[in-house]
């Protein structure tokens, strides 16, 4: 929106006009050090074991394992990393009325073929210089990874293209879950849902278990993926998890069908499954 090279507004004048304090036109942010990398990665595969670690816990932890840490570092690397403790919380924070939060649906329910019901999260990868976040949507009775998609920002419009990516190619579901996150509770990420007839269905309050088939399958991918591997990009890193993903649904057996795949669980039924 800037023109360096404008005739007859210098930049002063156009920060003036669109509001933009120079400064910020001029400030250039510095990647993370290798560092903080190192320490995010870290804190990442602790999380993955001790969901129900929060800062101060997690502080305390790191310091045992010998890490020079303070708790203010701690909190502000896992605000990045989209990372808080599941533990229940009493009141910190209030439902906004613009984003509404559903019941949970799933408790007690017997889901017993492909397409009844579909859930969806987002974890954290760590990449030289950055990071991105990963958001799949899977069907719970088969554990098929719908679709996917990668962005180096933890905002709704990802979730949303992983979610019509997923409809696109096989139908919809009856019930959607997520958690409470501002991503799936916002009116971009729920109204194309509810418009198609979808109930929508969302994990209590620090309740990680409500979710538990994507909880399993972000530990699969980061033990059999992601930490065997360093991604030199966002590119690498897509390449790498596209192949990755095909064997979990074609070729690694899965122990909830006995040995078979989620791709052969998931097309077992597949006629009965599709809504019309």
């Amino acid at each position: 929106m800037i023109e360096t090279t404008h005739p007859k507004l210098p930049v002063t004048e156009q920060c003036a006009l669109l509001g933009l304090p120079r400064s910020s036109y001029y400030h250039r942010p510095q990647p993370a050090s290798a560092e903080n990398h190192r320490l995010m990665r870290v804190i990442d595969e602790t999380y993955l074991a001790y969901p129900f670690f929060g800062s101060r816990q997690m502080t305390n932890w790191l310091r045992a394992q010998g890490e020079e840490v303070n708790r203010k570092r701690v909190r502000r690397l896992m605000r990045i990393m989209g990372l808080e403790s599941l533990a229940p919380k009493p009141r910190l924070s209030v439902a906004d009325r613009t984003h509404p939060v559903y019941p949970y649906l799933l408790r007690d329910l017997a889901v017993t073929r492909p397409n009844q019901v579909w859930a969806t999260d987002i974890t954290y990868l760590s990449l030289p210089g950055g990071h991105v976040y990963l958001c799949a949507v899977l069907d719970w009775h088969s554990r098929y990874v719908l679709s996917w998609e990668l962005s180096n920002t933890l905002d709704a419009s990802f979730c949303v293209r992983a979610v019509q990516r997923a409809m696109a190619q096989h139908g919809q579901p009856e019930i959607f879950n997520t958690d409470q996150g501002c991503q799936f509770t916002s009116a971009e990420f729920t109204q194309p849902l509810l418009a198609a007839g979808i109930k929508l269905s969302m994990d209590g309050k620090g309740r990680c278990l409500d979710n538990v088939f994507v909880e399993r399958l972000w530990r699969t991918v980061k033990y059999e993926e992601v930490y065997l591997k360093s991604y030199c990009s966002l590119v690498d890193a897509h390449a790498q998890l596209e192949t990755y993903f095909r064997f979990y649904n074609e070729r690694r057996p899965h122990q909830a069908h006995d040995g078979g795949t989620p791709g052969g669980a998931y097309r077992a039924s597949q006629p009965e499954a599709i809504n019309q």
